[in-house]
């Protein structure tokens, strides 16, 4: 019989750069909100933003910097665990938490006004502008987001980020920045501002869920273990097999994987069954408090 593999502890954390990243990054954003007033009426609001922003720190640290990090090596299931953090745990929170007034602020008043400046109207940042116009649109974001996910599961692919570690910091830069495009037209993150009306952003999630779905499906039927590097681990952590280690790792993004999509869509199928005069009243009645 196999010997099973040494599970990584609670308190195996790794203080490497995604870890020094969310700490500088709370660091930035705790500065920029003490440079912010925010109005008596709107405390309580921007509490449960800071919350939701931290909370997607700490989803990023758990994803990249915990445990999970160590045991995605020998399992692929912990490594499926990390995907679905970044793609629909962590950018929701994100853009719910609406951090980039906060985060801007941290910058001196003028180096605000030139890099903006810079940034709107400049001449060498025009490309950049005009490419960020041309992805950032709904359909290129669904586009962009479903092939990433579903190219970096390619198996010549997906093996080789687990030999390369710089190939395995792009998959995860990719996932988490196509996954940012694509719920920020599903979630309103002011300056960034969702185009689509409530019944197309049903569509446009119903949409990325069955992609997910579709990756799921493939890794639960395939009758054999698709990455050479799971399927010839010797040992693994509680002596699971290749095939199983896959299929549970199927069953992480078919099932946790959905259930922030399921959220997003009870939210808008609510908010299209309402009749515009009790939201406007909702709102108005929200404002008041």
């Amino acid at each position: 019989m196999t010997a099973a593999a040494a599970t990584p502890g609670f308190w195996d954390w790794s203080f490497n750069p995604p870890l020094v990243l969310v700490i500088g990054l709370a660091v930035l954003y705790l500065l920029g909100s003490r440079r912010t007033v925010t109005p008596a009426r709107k405390e309580a609001e921007q509490r449960w933003r800071s919350l939701c922003f931290y909370a997607a720190l700490l989803v990023l640290a758990v994803a990249l910097s915990s445990p999970i990090e160590a045991l995605s090596e020998e399992v692929f299931w912990a490594h499926m665990v990390q995907h679905v953090l970044l793609l629909v745990v962590a950018p929701p929170l994100m853009l719910v938490a609406r951090p980039w007034v906060r985060l801007w602020r941290v910058l001196a008043l003028g180096a605000r006004r030139s890099l903006g400046r810079s940034i709107a109207l400049g001449e060498r940042m025009e490309p950049v502008r005009w490419g960020l116009r041309a992805v950032g649109r709904p359909l290129p974001s669904f586009l962009l987001f479903s092939v990433v996910l579903l190219a970096w599961h390619l198996p010549p692919l997906f093996d080789a980020t687990l030999s390369s570690s710089a190939l395995h910091v792009l998959e995860h830069t990719l996932f988490f920045g196509t996954a940012l495009m694509l719920w920020k037209h599903v979630i309103d993150s002011p300056p960034l501002h969702a185009p689509l009306s409530s019944l197309q952003r049903v569509i446009y999630v119903v949409g990325a869920m069955v992609v997910s779905w579709a990756l799921a499906v493939v890794l639960a039927l395939a009758p054999h273990p698709l990455y050479a590097h799971y399927a010839h681990e010797l040992t693994r952590p509680g002596g699971i097999s290749a095939i199983a280690d896959q299929q549970v790792a199927a069953g992480v993004m078919w099932v946790p994987g959905s259930i922030t999509f399921v959220i997003v869509i009870f939210i808008y199928v609510h908010r299209w069954l309402t009749p515009a005069g009790v939201r406007a009243n909702s709102s108005r009645l929200a404002g008041e408090h």
